[in-house]
């Protein structure tokens, strides 16, 4: 899948920077120039760079050059080739890096172009991942795919030597815990050589619980995280670690020297949280595996954080038409489904995510097309230019505290609280 900004990247192949960016792009052919930035493993170029080649052969009258920029700063090395002249003409950009070109005012409007294109439907997308690029009813962005952090991916030789039936997407947390902990095996010294679960989703705990990091994820004017259920929700994650022990702390994560993939892959790991980015990897592997929506509440609640990405035109191209073209191919049908063939990535297009390409396909996951009811349950980060930095500034640190059993969720989100609405008060003003 595409990287976002809980699980960094870091690819060794560097930033390339084609062409000057000033004037009119055309190649020597007499074809115009269109440089797409973007980012992803060796294995995700391989798919992105391929998924549109049938359109590519049928337009040579336009040149697509991709240039693969590291998801570590990207929106910074972005924002520094436009500074320096030498910008592409498309972006992909995920959904928080979004968040922070829109408030650059970088990125060209779209909202004339799919006006007087009557070949693009709004409605053929999810709702919720197309109101993410949206501005004050503008749209800036095109979705490509939308990325719950909804899968719970689950190793059934571990379900069936255990005598587990395996989860169904109407499980609870309650299933979660009491599979998790049968799950978790240790050795004559009590330390522990299978965990039942990981998840690096700690949002998916209080999103779920049914509190909230905000008041409003569109116009945010307070944090929620004091809230009783936002602490309920993030201490049942830390209970996980700390208390039932079916869960590594992140000290014994990095002391394990090896990847989540290779653990669950290994028979190590039970059942891990992250999102459907996830398969490509997984399917190198020679076990029997699948996915289960991220369960419910004792109370019924389900609700997940997100991911997603799209492609947008920076306002310094010179080729604004011809890349249009380009970023209804990337984020097409055809385009899609190629992507979701790969196992890369949840379609954006609703019919594309319902057809044999996704949900009816026999690729391993079997149950995958149970993001497309997740999608509907799905909660972005706070849409605040800050809002990444009042988070690593007030709130990671701190919660390094609460996953390492050191101070209870209460503790820590109460004295983050009053600290986070003094920053987001103070955005207000300016």
């Amino acid at each position: 899948m595409i990287q976002y900004k809980f699980r960094t990247l870091f690819v060794a192949l560097g930033l390339l920077i084609l062409g000057t960016g000033c004037g009119e792009m055309s190649s020597n052919d007499g074809s115009k120039e269109i440089k797409v930035a973007f980012w992803g493993s060796p294995e995700e170029i391989e798919i992105i760079t391929n998924s549109i080649k049938d359109w590519q052969a049928a337009h040579s009258d336009i040149k697509i050059i991709f240039e693969h920029t590291p998801y570590s700063g990207y929106d910074s090395k972005i924002l520094t080739r436009i500074a320096g002249g030498a910008a592409p003409d498309i972006i992909a950009t995920e959904v928080d890096y979004f968040v922070t070109f829109a408030s650059k005012g970088v990125l060209e409007d779209l909202t004339p172009y799919a006006e007087e294109d009557t070949s693009f439907k709004k409605e053929d997308y999810f709702p919720s991942i197309l109101n993410r690029f949206l501005v004050q009813g503008r749209l800036y962005a095109v979705p490509r795919d939308v990325a719950p952090f909804a899968c719970v991916f689950y190793n059934k030789k571990l379900f069936d030597d255990a005598g587990l039936a395996y989860p169904t997407d109407e499980w609870t947390w309650d299933d979660l815990l009491r599979n998790a902990r049968a799950l978790t095996k240790t050795d004559e010294n009590g330390r522990v050589v299978q965990y039942g679960f990981y998840g690096w989703a700690w949002m998916n705990f209080i999103y779920g619980n049914g509190g909230a990091l905000v008041d409003s994820v569109e116009n945010p004017t307070k944090t929620l995280i004091d809230d009783p259920k936002s602490i309920e929700g993030l201490q049942f994650y830390a209970d996980l670690i700390n208390l039932y022990k079916v869960m590594p702390t992140p000290v014994a994560l990095s002391n394990l020297g090896m990847g989540i993939d290779l653990m669950f892959a290994s028979g190590r790991l039970g059942m891990f949280l992250s999102g459907i980015w996830e398969t490509p990897g997984l399917r190198r592997y020679k076990f029997e595996w699948d996915v289960v929506m991220f369960p419910k509440n004792p109370q019924g609640v389900r609700a997940v954080g997100s991911g997603g990405s799209g492609y947008a035109i920076l306002k310094s191209s010179k080729n604004k038409k011809a890349a249009w073209e380009v970023i209804k191919a990337l984020t097409g049908p055809e385009g899609q489904a190629e992507l979701a063939r790969r196992g890369l990535a949840q379609p954006s297009r609703v019919a594309v995510a319902a057809s044999d390409a996704w949900a009816g396909s026999d690729l391993p996951p079997a149950n995958k097309g149970m993001l497309n009811e997740a999608v509907k349950n799905i909660v972005f980060s706070p849409f605040d230019p800050t809002w990444r930095e009042i988070q690593e500034k007030f709130l990671n640190p701190k919660l390094d505290l609460v996953f390492n059993g050191k101070l209870t969720a209460a503790e820590v989100l109460k004295q983050a609280a009053p600290k986070i609405n003094a920053e987001l008060q103070s955005n207000e003003k300016k």
